[in-house]
């Protein structure tokens, strides 16, 4: 451990080879795990958790109710509040808390408003204001902060640009079940028809469709994972990326035409988001609405996948 005697370590609780650099002050009930380094001008106060192997850079000011998982690299300046309404003498009974989940990385200068939580691996970039909460492994942007992508997401681009296999759907994607089907389209003078009947292209009889339409840019629909229910997604107008998870491989596609169409099969992670304003997706489900049959949890599908 290499404490500074330039700074005000009034805690005990600090773990092996954790690094403490210049005019850090650490209040006494602050916990702080091993290998961490902590830089210049920081200061962390009483009701504060520090995982294992966390970075804090210069100029950061963790109050009472943050708490930071392992592996978390929080940047230069970063501001966290633990109080919506503040006044001058005037302390709410407990404070709002922050959670910056395991592996998370937040950019220089971000401000992470009070109650949020930063799920695992998730970016937020330099700049950005937080005011809800980010999902598992998002990248988010912006004031106030937008999810923009998905971390270790591979890029596939326009789904029509992937070969299908006729009936059979796409090879071309490395999550496990997943299908990309090239539907016919057919022009006359009279304009355009695009069709799909069960076992063709349909992979599965249908018990229910639904459709998205109206949906806000900025938006994200989606983000969870079914048990049993097996969904095949068309965006009939304008377009939206489709994001898909099978617990170790993630991809994102752009749906932007009648005759593309994605097959999710059952436990994959899918998320839609960044819909054009004219967007209208068509979903076809293979079972009735369950609720019990969603999985809205992102530890808990990576858990029931490992299984």
């Amino acid at each position: 451990m290499l404490i500074s005697e330039l700074s005000d370590i009034q805690s005990t609780s600090i773990g092996e080879r954790t690094r403490i650099w210049q005019y850090c002050v650490v209040l006494k009930n602050a916990v702080i795990g091993s290998d961490c380094n902590i830089c210049a001008h920081s200061f962390i106060e009483n009701d504060v958790f520090i995982g294992n192997r966390v970075t804090i850079k210069s100029g950061v000011q963790l109050w009472d109710g943050v708490t930071i998982e392992d592996d978390v690299f929080i940047g230069p300046n970063v501001t966290f509040t633990n109080d919506l309404f503040p006044r001058s003498k005037q302390q709410p009974e407990t404070f709002e808390k922050i959670v910056i989940e395991k592996g998370a990385s937040v950019g220089a200068n971000a401000t992470i408003l009070a109650g949020i939580t930063i799920g695992k691996n998730a970016m937020v970039g330099a700049g950005s204001v937080v005011t809800k909460d980010v999902p598992a492994n998002a990248i988010v942007i912006g004031n106030p902060a937008r999810i923009n992508g998905y971390a270790n997401a591979s890029h596939k681009g326009k789904a029509d640009n992937i070969q299908s296999l006729n009936n059979e759907g796409s090879n071309d994607c490395n999550i496990k079940g997943v299908n990309i089907y090239n539907l016919p389209i057919i022009t006359d003078m009279r304009g355009s028809l695009s069709f799909a009947e069960i076992g063709q292209y349909l992979p599965f009889e249908p018990k229910r469709y639904f459709l998205v339409f109206d949906v806000k840019s900025h938006e994200i629909r989606g983000e969870h994972a079914h048990k049993k229910i097996g969904q095949f997604l068309v965006c009939v107008k304008g377009s939206c990326s489709v994001l898909v998870d099978d617990g170790v491989n993630r991809e994102e596609y752009i749906l932007n035409s009648p005759g593309t169409a994605m097959h999710i099969p059952p436990m994959v992670w899918g998320v839609q988001y960044k819909y054009s304003s004219d967007a209208v997706l068509l979903v076809f489900a293979s079972e009735k609405y369950d609720s019990a049959e969603y999985i809205r949890d992102y530890d808990e599908f990576l858990a029931l996948v490992n299984q």
